[in-house]
């Protein structure tokens, strides 16, 4: 094959790569069985697989955090940084979503992924966040990653199950949408 062919063919393969690329990132399971209507049919979701529940983190305050005290709750485990714009967009929602949803077995896992647990502290503190943050170890990211960037964001079901993973900002309207199929 001349250069030219291989730079043309090497061009289309990068393209495709591209185009592809943000439907790898967003595709897996979805937490929300929808009839013709649009709303929600079924209290299940389509499993990825189990969540490893088997973790002990250390929460702001250096105490051991346990992601096995989550069984039989519906969490969004939020992977996120303090220097991340849209990390940090996302928690006033978060707050709002966990006020909504917390009394009928919703939890939010803040996973900071670069603070001590004094900044951990401060910046709960700053934020008023009505949810734990624990800080990242390599176990939790093995069990739940790949982390390629943040945020990251896993929705949980009752049973254990990984629902659906989000890369990149979770809004609102789309954590409650999927949700009410959980809760």
């Amino acid at each position: 094959m001349t250069n030219r062919k291989w730079l043309i063919a090497g061009a289309a393969a990068l393209a495709l790569g591209v185009l592809t690329l943000p439907r790898f990132l967003t595709s897996g399971s979805s937490a929300v069985a929808t009839g013709p209507d649009g709303m929600p049919t079924s209290q299940s979701c389509k499993s990825e697989g189990p969540a490893n529940l088997d973790i002990t983190l250390k929460d702001m305050n250096d105490a051991p955090y346990r992601l096995a005290d989550l069984k039989g709750k519906v969490v969004l485990v939020n992977f996120w940084a303090s220097w991340c714009a849209p990390c940090l967009a996302e928690i006033p929602e978060f707050i709002k979503v966990r006020d909504t949803y917390h009394d009928r077995g919703f939890e939010i896992l803040g996973i900071s992924t670069d603070d001590t647990a004094l900044q951990l502290r401060e910046f709960a503190s700053r934020y008023k966040t009505n949810y734990p943050l624990v800080q990242v170890t390599g176990e939790v990211e093995d069990s739940y990653g790949p982390v390629f960037g943040l945020p990251t964001s896993i929705l949980i079901g009752r049973d254990g199950s990984v629902c659906k993973r989000h890369f990149g900002p979770l809004s609102k309207e789309q954590l409650e949408k999927e949700l009410k199929a959980l809760l």
